[in-house]
């Protein structure tokens, strides 16, 4: 295995669902298994012990539910890119979990090898959204859409520059190292065009700009 492998910890209520992530995730060069839990709270705690690169969490378990957890993490600042593996693709939860900071959502039906290839987009700081997910979130965005050209007329020229690489499903971390910012001043860039667009997540903002050609 790789030493730059990207590490990673999977939270999933689900004994025989867990093991077979775990079994998947063995077949990838690029990853890097460091913890595996079965509830919210256990997750919670090996995510502040391990601090992983990937979480790779399900929504719908018992006690700490995926998305109370998903906004501990976030609002604990971890750097950790959490990325939801469920079964549920209602607009609702889907607009949820990408509004409270994950940085991806897949759905637990989707082939094995599509799974791994949005993991590996992920490590790679890239979006992780299948394609069912976009669809459901673009039409959650659809209404809205008509209202927003002329308020992209009042982003500044550095962030529509960041909106492009989030279009391109690129990470913080990635996009201050092409624009050769800190990552804490393209933090400071997306929160200012989201208010701007009135949206509430990164990967709303980068459904948007795809709609709107926002592309590199």
């Amino acid at each position: 295995m790789p030493d730059d492998a990207q590490t990673i910890l999977v939270i999933d209520d689900h004994p025989l669902m867990r093991k077979g992530i775990v079994q998947l995730i063995a077949m990838e060069n690029s990853l890097r298994l460091v913890g595996e839990a079965g509830d919210g709270q256990q997750g919670l705690a090996l995510a502040r012990q391990l601090r992983p690169d990937l979480i790779l969490l399900d929504l719908n378990m018992r006690g700490m539910s995926g998305q109370e957890l998903l906004r501990t993490l976030k609002a604990e600042d971890h750097d950790a890119r959490v990325i939801i593996l469920t079964v549920s693709d209602s607009e609702e939860d889907v607009v949820e979990a990408l509004r409270a900071g994950a940085d991806g959502y897949l759905l637990k039906d989707m082939e094995p090898e599509d799974v791994l290839h949005s993991l590996r987009a992920a490590a790679q700081g890239r979006m992780a959204l299948g394609e069912r997910v976009a669809a459901i979130l673009a039409d959650a965005l659809r209404h809205e859409t008509a209202a927003r050209p002329a308020v992209s007329a009042r982003l500044t020229e550095r962030e529509r520059e960041i909106l492009s690489h989030i279009a391109a499903g690129h990470s913080n971390k990635l996009i201050a190292r092409e624009l050769k910012i800190t990552e804490g001043t393209v933090k400071v860039h997306v929160k200012h065009l989201l208010r701007k667009l009135d949206l509430g997540s990164r990967v709303e903002a980068a459904v948007w700009a795809v709609r709107q050609g926002f592309r590199q």
